[in-house]
């Protein structure tokens, strides 16, 4: 059986949407044995794929950081066995990586970023802005450069459909005291309102208008506001949204990152920032209408699968001005994110009448 090697370390959503392509590539060569090599929290998202697919955790700030642990690194891999190698992240490590494999007479390819459209695209003075290639796309030319095709289409609800992570089966109804139902149900909306940057963080005190006027709207409908996030401050503020709001469920602290995956899977929709919620949420196939303030979905970030439809954004000159979100407003105020609470309501209103 022939190997194949891919990379791709970074942030939890940039590793998110490798997993459709993956998945969609084991499908489709089951002759080759795929070995992902990521961070090692990265495994949970990587469960329950094809079983030519392995998953390989790496220690980068243990003892494979610095160049003697990307050789120990190396060496644990056995990269000698590997026939192909997809670098789908183009650091320094993984551009050393890919290199002692090129000079074993491996088949090597690598994702290309565009970082010069993507300069342009947060450019003022650049006007000719346009859509920019999405990443799971990008990630689907690298391994066509190696020769596959890769069977995959965001709008494809057959490769959209959800897959199980994890093992622990989660019923979204009996969580909150009520009568259980049939564990696929869907049930309730998901709300995770925050992100890496300041520039993708809807402001808390809007954000909680929205949990306010969203509760009201949904204990007459007997569903439920599940709160997603991540640390002690998050569990904070989350929490004491749960005592003061009727139906609001926090989540913080309860489930791990494959459980809450699961989760989110039966729930009828989630409002997410630009964050690993929102790819998340976009692997098990649930809707998502995403917050963009600094960034803006043509930067190729949107959740496999999602709709520009459904993102919530306002149209300003200064906008975008990051493609991370990690960049200082210029105004200090990030009136981006000025968005009237009202306005997400009604979104969600809207969206979960249609869904009906």
């Amino acid at each position: 059986m022939k190997k194949l090697l891919v990379i791709r370390f970074s942030a939890l959503g940039d590793v998110a949407m490798v997993v459709p392509v993956v998945k969609a590539l084991a499908a489709a060569y089951p002759e080759w044995d795929i070995t992902m090599l990521s961070k090692k929290q990265c495994a949970p998202l990587f469960q329950n794929l094809p079983d030519n697919v392995h998953f390989f955790g790496a220690d980068l700030r243990g003892k494979h950081s610095g160049l003697a642990g990307l050789n120990r690194l190396l060496h644990d891999l056995r990269y000698r066995e590997f026939d192909a190698v997809a670098d789908l992240h183009a650091v320094l490590r993984s551009l050393y990586l890919r290199h002692r494999c090129l000079w074993r007479g491996k088949r090597v390819a690598h994702i290309h970023k565009d970082r010069y459209q993507k300069w342009l695209l947060v450019r003022h003075f650049y006007q000719y802005k346009h859509p920019l290639q999405s990443t799971v796309s990008r990630y689907r030319t690298v391994f066509e450069e190696l020769g596959f095709e890769v069977p995959l289409w965001d709008s494809d609800p057959i490769l959209r459909r959800r897959f199980a992570v994890g093992s622990l089966s989660v019923d979204c109804r009996s969580t909150v005291g009520r009568p259980s139902a049939k564990t696929l149900d869907k049930h309730g909306i998901g709300i995770a309102p925050f992100a890496a940057h300041k520039g993708k963080i809807y402001p808390i005190g809007k954000m909680e208008e929205v949990v306010r006027q969203l509760s009201e709207q949904m204990q007459a409908r007997g569903e439920t506001i599940y709160l997603f996030g991540a640390g002690d401050k998050e569990k904070e503020v989350l929490q004491e949204w749960q005592e003061l709001y009727p139906n609001v469920e926090c989540l913080v602290g309860k489930y791990s990152m494959d459980e809450e995956i699961r989760f989110m899977s039966r729930l009828r929709l989630m409002i997410t920032m630009d964050s690993a919620n929102m790819h998340f949420a976009s692997l098990v196939g649930t809707r998502v209408l995403s917050i963009w303030g600094a960034t803006h979905p043509w930067a190729g970030f949107l959740g496999f699968g999602q709709s520009e439809d459904d993102c919530i954004q306002l149209s300003i000159p200064c906008r975008p001005c990051s493609i991370y979100g990690n960049r200082h407003c210029r105004y200090g105020d990030y009136p981006c994110l000025n968005i009237d609470p009202k306005t997400i309501v009604e979104r969600v209103m809207g969206a979960l009448t249609v869904n009906e």
